[in-house]
């Protein structure tokens, strides 16, 4: 059993580090709103740190799972970073869906310091953290990813090396780039039957047992139909993961038309309210429009 560090309590992270924890791992974990950390340590055991810094020292893993670049940024360097205070041969496994600058940044700082460096965002939502079952796509050397599977596998459902570091947070962005279009697509044919005075579980009790089956449309088409959007992953956390997809088409010349018009339908998403909303909110948008 390993000694882990796990900082980031949010919607995912709070189970993953439960999960480890539970595997019979010493965790400890820090989280920047300390109550979040004092009840996750109630709930599971382990203990809590004040800083990132004070969780990481002399811990073979650190874990991350906190909000966007500058979130990771503020978790990994400085006096109160996790990389200064993390042993030479340790390893820090990021679950944080960023860009893929900031990985090289990290992944060089970590270098010069003995530390060694995983991207390893994940797919799953919620439900797939509090289950185990997420899908991790990762990058950094080998021997690194090769020591971290072993601990991610507590909450892994697939988990693969895609590459060399930053090849993780790239898959992640294809990843995405097809939920953005299904769940378009789904919005719009449910949107469709609705119009057309047709029953939307009956419609997907047939379509989906063919080639317009998705695990979206399973997963989503009822609550949807509902007009209820309290389930997986955030419009704004999906807002900004297609930010640095578009981004990194820019970089790298890739034509992302259709992924750039669906960032402006959750735009339109927030403007009515639903920032918090899941990404099948889509619907409501085409609802509101008539």
């Amino acid at each position: 059993m390993a000694k882990i560090a796990f900082l980031g309590l949010g919607v995912m992270g709070y189970p993953m580090a439960g999960h480890l924890q539970k595997a019979g791992h010493d965790v400890t974990v820090y989280n920047r709103t300390s109550a979040k950390a004092d009840s996750w340590v109630s709930a599971y055991g382990g203990a809590s740190a004040a800083t990132p810094a004070a969780a990481a020292q002399g811990q073979d893993f650190v874990m991350a799972c906190v909000g966007n670049d500058d979130d990771l940024r503020s978790v990994c360097l400085g006096d109160t970073g996790a990389l200064g205070a993390m042993g030479a041969g340790a390893i820090f496994v990021d679950h944080t869906t960023v860009s893929a600058k900031v990985t090289a940044e990290l992944y060089e700082a970590a270098e010069s310091k003995g530390v060694q460096f995983v991207d390893a965002p994940v797919s799953g939502g919620q439900a797939g953290a509090e289950n185990g079952q997420l899908g991790i796509m990762c990058g950094g050397d080998l021997a690194a990813y090769d020591a971290a599977e072993a601990v991610m596998s507590v909450y892994a459902k697939a988990c693969r090396r895609m590459g060399e570091s930053g090849a993780g947070q790239l898959t992640k962005m294809v990843n995405q780039i097809c939920i953005a279009g299904l769940v378009q697509g789904l919005s719009e044919g449910l949107h469709f039957a609705e119009k057309a005075g047709l029953d939307i579980r009956e419609v997907v009790s047939v379509i989906s047992q063919g080639a317009a089956g998705s695990w979206q449309m399973a997963n989503r088409y009822e609550t949807m139909a509902d007009d209820t959007y309290d389930f997986g992953f955030a419009v704004d956390w999906m807002r900004k993961d297609l930010d640095i997809c578009l981004q990194t088409a820019d970089e790298t010349g890739a034509s992302l038309p259709v992924t750039a018009q669906i960032d402006q339908f959750y735009k339109d998403v927030q403007k009515l309210g639903g920032g918090r909303w899941d990404t099948s909110s889509l619907i409501k948008r085409l609802r509101h429009m008539g």
